[in-house]
């Protein structure tokens, strides 16, 4: 009990510091709250400082509140500081550039960075209102940023914000311009903000430059070049954004482009951090399109559309049968993507990552076209290759797709849509629809069915006791077969790849989220043509996978 006493005094000791310096009132008198709350409120105290946020590759991501182990006014402080540090350090010149969407918190994060940046003597550029963050990425190559800020939580909980890097073509090198930070960036930031001294010595300057609706504009108007100027465009088309800011950017890009406006959702069409109709912001989870399939089937449309709330990722649905519709998996709109742009004659790099589908490996192999795998996530898709072949297009399984990579070098759920709605009005006009040319595809090269289980904890060493067992007792067998490739990423990722002569799995923590992932693949031959039955077969095969790799992993 004297330890337990001797804990509480001491966390109670670390707040009461933090309150001597946190800028916030409103976070101040919240933890002021949770300190008058003690003895019982000392499990919340103890989470809140049981350690800062760390600065990774995906930047800082967390719940909104007091503390160093949350999101607020005295983290983004410190990380702004740390950040425009570390750029000096490395000698970069040009501004910040910074953009936020519609969460709570985020303007006042990114105008607290830009005062961070001009305290230090660093231009900095704001985006002019919540905007998508593919604008931002966009942005930092257009206007010459040294680097970028983008204050999103992307498809998190409506609880949670973050803060996420990119940097610009002078530290980022050609194929890191306007990307996401990778490794050795992440560590040198986290070491620059762990550097900085009590936040009431942090310069502040002037709010900084507040960019126009040109730059938008310019955004809208590279992004419809992406598609065929001169395609078929009669395509209805229903539309979400989820809660988010995608609406009125992805409006305007179809406009521009010619295509009929989509129909909105009308209780999802403006920015809510609430997230009030959805239990969860992400286009991917049950429940989360019923009202965009509701206005697709009310407006008879050709196509739903669904962007996450920061509108880099893109779901379609499709009809499915008479009455019915689904959302496509993302391998699912990767392909057709890719397919589309060779087909188009698209010639250069494809890449994808190790927990995508291996259909777009064989694409690329009887087409001669080059191809490359990477670790998952976009900062790793734009960098493929190394150079030997400029990239053309990248995809990624959770929903996020680079059809232009030259305009924007990360996931960009605008562009995205834009050439999804290409490809379908060109096969309407055939009287034809997307899931004909996936079977299409299936028949050339036969299925690649791929699903995924997915564990969500509240405990993570669950995650790493599932990983400990996987690697120690890996299964010998799979679908009857053997298992004839294990491949341990460790320690550059914590990664297990396991594969049979048919069969794939791909086991691996949420980079983002309290998640354990096994992503699942199962490649069946289409038998005279019989697409229908592969499927069906493949289907019970992926099925049978996931109850062993669950009963493998112990979840």
């Amino acid at each position: 009990m004297a330890a337990d006493t001797t804990d509480i005094d001491d966390i109670r000791e670390q707040a009461r510091r933090w309150l001597a310096d946190d800028p916030d009132p409103a976070s101040r008198d919240e933890l002021k709250a949770v300190l008058d709350g003690l003895p019982a409120s000392a499990p919340e105290l103890a989470d809140r400082f049981a350690g800062p946020l760390t600065f990774g590759t995906a930047g800082l991501r967390g719940p909104l509140r007091a503390g160093p182990n949350g999101m607020n006014l005295a983290v983004v402080t410190q990380a702004a500081a740390g950040l425009v540090s570390w750029l000096a350090a490395q000698g970069g010149t040009g501004p910040l550039v910074i953009g936020y969407d519609a969460r709570n918190g985020s303007r006042q994060f990114a105008e607290r960075t830009a005062q961070v940046a001009t305290g230090a003597g660093r231009p900095a550029l704001l985006l002019p209102r919540p905007l998508p963050t593919p604008v931002l990425a966009y942005a930092v190559r257009q206007l010459g940023g040294v680097a970028g800020v983008m204050v999103t939580a992307s498809h998190n909980p409506p609880q949670d914000n973050g803060y996420k890097v990119y940097l610009g073509a002078e530290l980022g090198g050609e194929l890191g311009a306007g990307a996401q930070i990778v490794p050795p960036a992440d560590a040198g930031i986290e070491v620059a903000i762990r550097s900085v001294g009590p936040l009431s010595r942090v310069p502040l300057g002037e709010p900084g430059q507040v960019l126009g609706d040109d730059l938008v504009a310019s955004y809208v108007e590279r992004a419809t070049a992406v598609i065929d100027p001169d395609g078929p465009r009669d395509l209805t088309v229903a539309y979400t954004p989820l809660h988010g800011v995608g609406a009125a950017v992805l409006t305007a890009a179809f406009a521009r482009a010619g295509f009929p406006v989509p129909g909105v959702v009308p209780d999802q069409a403006e920015p809510d951090p609430a997230f009030p109709t959805v239990s969860f912001p992400n286009p991917e989870e049950p429940g989360a399109v019923d009202r965009l399939i509701a206005l697709a089937d009310s407006t008879g449309a050709d196509l739903a559309i669904a962007n996450d709330p920061d509108a880099d990722r893109c779901a379609v649905v499709v009809r499915d049968g008479r009455d019915g519709w689904r959302m496509l998996r993302g391998d699912e709109v990767g392909v057709l993507l890719a397919d589309h742009l060779m087909r188009r004659g698209v010639t250069g790099l494809y890449a994808t990552t190790i927990v995508s589908s291996s259909l777009l490996r064989a694409m690329c192999a009887a087409r001669g076209l080059p191809y490359d795998e990477t670790l998952t996530g976009f900062k790793w898709i734009v960098r493929a290759g190394g150079g030997s072949a400029p990239l053309v297009f990248g995809y990624e399984e959770a929903l996020g797709y680079c059809v232009a990579p030259e305009h924007v070098r990360d996931k960009d759920g605008i562009t995205a849509a834009l050439t999804v709605a290409e490809l379908a009005a060109g096969l309407k006009t055939q009287g034809r629809t997307l899931t004909d040319r996936l079977d299409e595809l299936a028949a050339e090269f036969g299925v690649h069915h791929t699903d995924q289980l997915s564990a969500r904890v509240e405990d993570l060493r669950i995650i790493a006791d599932a990983m400990t067992r996987i690697r120690e007792h890996t299964p010998a067998h799979l679908l009857g077969q053997p298992v004839d490739s294990v491949r341990d990423l460790l320690p550059e990722s914590d990664v297990v790849i396991l594969r049979t002569a048919v069969a794939r799995v791909v086991i691996r923590p949420s980079g983002t989220e309290p998640k354990l992932k096994a992503y699942l693949e199962v490649v069946e031959p289409v038998v005279d043509g019989d697409v229908q039955t592969a499927r069906s077969r493949a289907a019970s095969a992926v099925a049978t996978l996931r109850a062993e790799v669950s009963a493998a992993l112990g979840i």
